[in-house]
């Protein structure tokens, strides 16, 4: 759950907008250099859009019947395990760089406004398609969240430049993160970690 108040759509845009904001602060010269694993910069930048895309694409299919992943939680625990193939993420990410073209932040902030519109023209209980099964839209918010957070914060950190994420976003993020991981088996272990008791072993990741 997010903040009291603050809605999941909220959090969405404030986080979308922070990543757009750190677009625009990186260097021309920067977008070539190593980004995340395998990414360069721009492509990390791309994987990091597809939070907003996804949104946009989501919407525009045809609303299936039930809802068959019920919560963000569950998204991260199973069906994300399932459906997450390193090599096409990766290629997806060189190819959405591609997309981003001269100027980022005019394509995402463009993309921002369309899912915004998108999100707001849905019925409350808007259920999303993913791979055939279904989560409400407020529910796929939350992990569109979490990427965004998560992806900002490394393009942060590989161009040097500070983000302006806010608070509440990386709460959300935190929080969601720390619930995949006991839904996963391994919240004793993050527990012991934040409280100061055992370090995390290297490579340690809840997604």
């Amino acid at each position: 759950m997010n903040n009291a108040g603050v809605t999941n759509t909220a959090l969405f845009l404030s986080s979308a907008s922070a990543f757009a904001r750190l677009l625009g602060e990186i260097p021309n010269e920067q977008w070539s250099e190593p980004g995340l694993g395998s990414w360069s910069v721009r492509s990390l930048a791309g994987h990091a859009a597809r939070a907003i895309l996804t949104v946009e694409n989501y919407l525009a299919q045809e609303e299936p019947g039930d809802v068959t992943i019920a919560t963000a939680e569950a998204y991260y625990s199973t069906v994300y395990l399932s459906f997450t193939d390193d090599v096409a993420v990766a290629a997806r990410g060189v190819e959405a760089g591609e997309w981003l073209g001269n100027d980022p932040v005019a394509q995402v902030s463009d993309a921002l406004a369309r899912a915004t519109a998108a999100i707001e023209s849905q019925p409350a209980d808007r259920i999303v398609s993913i791979g055939g099964m279904g989560i409400r839209l407020n529910e796929y918010l939350r992990t569109r969240v979490f990427e965004l957070v998560v992806h900002t914060i490394d393009l942060s950190r590989a161009t040097g430049i500070p983000h302006f994420l806010p608070e509440s976003t990386l709460e959300d993020a935190v929080t969601l993160a720390a619930a995949v991981a006991a839904r996963r088996g391994s919240g004793e272990t993050l527990l012991f970690a934040l409280t100061g008791r055992s370090p995390l072993t290297e490579g340690f990741s809840v997604v």
